[in-house]
């Protein structure tokens, strides 16, 4: 069994590369060739929480566990199975993992419901899952501007100067979030916030939204009024959704859920119906998704002598 560290991961699983693994694995949703299994939790008196997230795809299943607590952060592990024979092949630190295949997964549903002339991007937040975001933007579509706000100063300028170094972009920080969203093409919210991080009057007709920063159901960075407002929204998955996605749970009724212009990504069409459709993508993140990832960085790494054998 090979162990990977996140040195590892990152350097195997580039965003290019990861984005059509996440096109292909919605494909194989779509086809009944891949299994998911919605986040479990366990919670403690402690403030700690155990989270496990599961799948299946192609010659492999998988699960990522990893522990949360509010005063000591989080901790990210992914394992990789043989789905012939059951046999552990991987053990990998899985904190990149996560941040390049939720990234990787905005950029697959990016491709399929953005305009495709979108040319500027607004990102509200600068925490770990933002840059990744930014990253599968400019793989894409021609980005030309990105503009990024978030309450603490200092670190949405240095995100934009890192983002900017990194990806040979033209990023911005702003003052505000209305400046960060007001021109965009394409929107990311990647918080932690639990009331809304902009307001509806402040989307134009055309955009697309990707929420990426929760998967709590009790916390929202959209509006009420966007939500309704959105011709199209897609969701990674809807059984999870209706667990975790508090920017639709707390907008919509149980005939919410229902409606034709709410879908899962693997059904999501080809490309927008029409140039002045507001779309949005909710992502929770699927277990799914660590496990196609995860298979090919185990792949890879066999193939380049990459990783250390925990034992044969």
């Amino acid at each position: 069994m090979l162990y990977l560290t996140e040195a590892e991961v990152r350097a195997l699983l580039p965003m290019p590369v990861c984005i059509e693994i996440m096109r292909d694995t919605f494909g194989s949703l779509a086809e009944g060739k891949a299994v998911n299994q919605p986040r479990r939790r366990l919670h403690l008196p402690t403030g700690a929480v155990l989270h496990q997230m599961a799948g299946a795809v192609g010659d492999y299943f998988g699960t990522k566990l990893y522990s949360t607590h509010p005063k000591h952060g989080a901790h990210f592990w992914f394992h990789l199975f043989d789905a012939k024979t059951g046999e552990p092949v991987a053990l990998m630190e899985a904190n990149w993992l996560g941040q390049i295949r939720t990234g990787a997964t905005s950029g697959h549903a990016t491709n399929l419901l953005a305009r495709p002339d979108s040319a500027v991007v607004g990102v509200i937040g600068s925490g770990f899952q933002a840059r990744s975001q930014v990253e599968a933007m400019l793989c894409v579509r021609a980005i030309q501007r990105v503009y990024v706000w978030s309450r603490n100063e200092h670190r949405r300028k240095s995100f934009a100067e890192e983002c900017g170094q990194a990806f040979g972009a033209a990023v911005e920080a702003v003052e505000s979030a209305e400046q960060a969203v007001g021109e965009a093409d394409i929107v990311i919210t990647a918080t932690f916030a639990k009331d809304p991080v902009l307001e509806e009057a402040w989307i134009r007709p055309g955009t697309h939204i990707n929420a990426i920063g929760s998967n709590n159901p009790q916390r929202r960075e959209l509006p009420p009024g966007l939500i309704a407002r959105a011709d199209l929204i897609v969701v990674d998955s809807l059984e999870q959704a209706q667990m975790e996605s508090g920017d639709l749970l707390l907008a919509w009724t149980a005939e919410d859920w229902k409606s034709a212009r709410v879908m899962e990504l693997k059904d999501a069409p080809a490309r927008r119906r029409h140039p002045e459709q507001l779309t949005i993508f909710k992502s929770n993140g699927l277990g799914v998704e660590d496990v196609a990832a995860g298979a090919y960085v185990y792949e890879k790494a066999r193939a380049e002598g990459a990783g250390r054998r925990l034992y044969s």
